[in-house]
């Protein structure tokens, strides 16, 4: 999957500022496997829920998050042949949206790559807001 690369950046920065920084170590290198191992679903899932309960939203499945990023990708304009790849589905009966995009050609890539900049854009400004105390 093509990495937007503002969003490269944060991670790279993220990573040199871990316990486990080295070339080849995990990038979300699990603590509890003493950095052997990635986090696994079950880690993320509790840090996610303790999240969603703490915001005050209650129980989140993390199904979620992909309803939530096919919504961004809607709002910032892009194409349905374009989120149908870049959420991996065969199949555009297998989205939310019931049309009959599946006759249509393929993707350019660009499409992509502008797509995930956008969500990107959108992803980072919400955490500089949120780390500047004004969300």
């Amino acid at each position: 999957m093509p990495l937007d690369p503002g969003l490269l950046d944060v991670l790279k920065a993220c990573k040199q500022n871990t316990k486990f920084s080295t070339a080849s170590d995990w990038m979300f290198a699990s603590p509890s496997q003493l950095g052997r191992l990635p986090w696994s679903y079950d880690q993320v899932w509790r840090v996610y829920q303790k999240a969603a309960t703490a915001a005050g939203i209650g129980r989140l499945g993390t199904h979620s998050v992909r309803h939530t990023y096919r919504s961004l990708l809607d709002s910032v304009g892009t194409r349905l042949a374009v989120q149908l790849k870049l959420m991996r589905h065969t199949d555009i009966r297998t989205t939310i949206i019931r049309t009959t995009m599946n006759v249509y050609g393929d993707v350019i890539t660009n499409h992509e790559s502008e797509a995930l900049a956008k969500i990107a854009r959108l992803a980072l400004a919400s955490s500089t807001q949120t780390a500047r105390g004004t969300a």
